[in-house]
C-alpha cells in the first residue's frame, strides 16, 4: 500500500525517535528481568515497540476521520492541513490546558451577551470557550469570571463577530 507523503513523514519521524529510543536503552541501566532472561523481555519489547506502531496509525486515521487534518496536494506537493474544525480543537486544547491567574486588582470580569435564536450555535460556542476559561455562569448569559482572561475572550469575539451581541464589565465584587 502506497502512503501519502505526510504518512511517510511522520512514519520516518516515529522510526527516528524509536531509534533514539533504542540507543537510550542500550546505555540505561538494565532492571534484572532483562539480565536473567533477555530473549523474553526482548519479545515483550518487540512487542510494546509494534503496539505503539499500531496505536500511532490509528491516531493518524482518527485526525483524518474525524476531519482534523486533511491531505492537500500544493504546487505538485502534498501537504497536511489543520482544517478548521481541528484549529477549533486545537485552540480548545489551549484554553484547557493554560494556567489560569487570578486578577492582580482582585476584580472580575463579566461578560453578558443577547445572541439571536438564528445564531444559536454560535450562543452554544461562546458558552463551551467561556467555561474553558474559567467563567462560571450566573445566568444563561451572564458569566463571571475571576482570571485574567480579557485578551482571550476579546479574541473568541472577534473570531467569530460576536462583538455586536455581547457587553463586557469589569466588576469590583460578586455575591453569589
Amino acid at each position: 500500500m502506497k502512503l501519502f507523503i505526510t504518512d511517510k513523514l511522520l512514519w520516518d519521524l516515529y522510526n527516528f525517535l524509536e531509534k533514539i529510543g533504542d540507543i537510550h536503552d542500550i546505555f540505561s541501566p538494565r532492571p534484572w528481568k532483562e539480565v536473567w532472561c533477555p530473549e523474553l523481555h526482548k519479545f515483550w519489547y518487540e512487542r510494546r515497540k509494534r503496539q505503539d506502531r499500531k496505536n500511532f496509525s490509528q491516531l493518524i486515521y482518527y485526525l483524518k476521520k474525524k476531519g482534523y487534518i486533511k491531505i492537500k496536494n500544493l504546487e505538485q506537493k502534498q501537504a497536511v492541513l489543520i482544517t478548521k474544525k481541528g484549529a477549533d480543537k486545537v485552540l480548545k486544547i489551549k484554553f484547557k490546558i493554560q494556567d489560569k491567574k487570578k486578577r492582580p486588582d482582585e476584580k472580575w470580569q463579566m461578560i453578558i451577551f443577547d445572541i439571536p435564536e438564528k445564531k444559536r450555535h454560535l450562543r452554544d460556542l461562546l458558552r463551551e470557550y467561556l467555561h474553558l476559561l474559567g467563567y462560571k455562569m450566573l445566568q444563561q448569559s451572564v458569566w463571571i469570571c475571576p482570571y485574567d482572561v480579557l485578551k482571550e475572550t476579546e479574541a473568541i469575539l472577534r473570531k467569530y463577530s460576536l462583538d455586536p451581541y455581547v457587553k463586557l464589565f469589569l466588576i469590583e465584587e460578586v455575591e453569589l
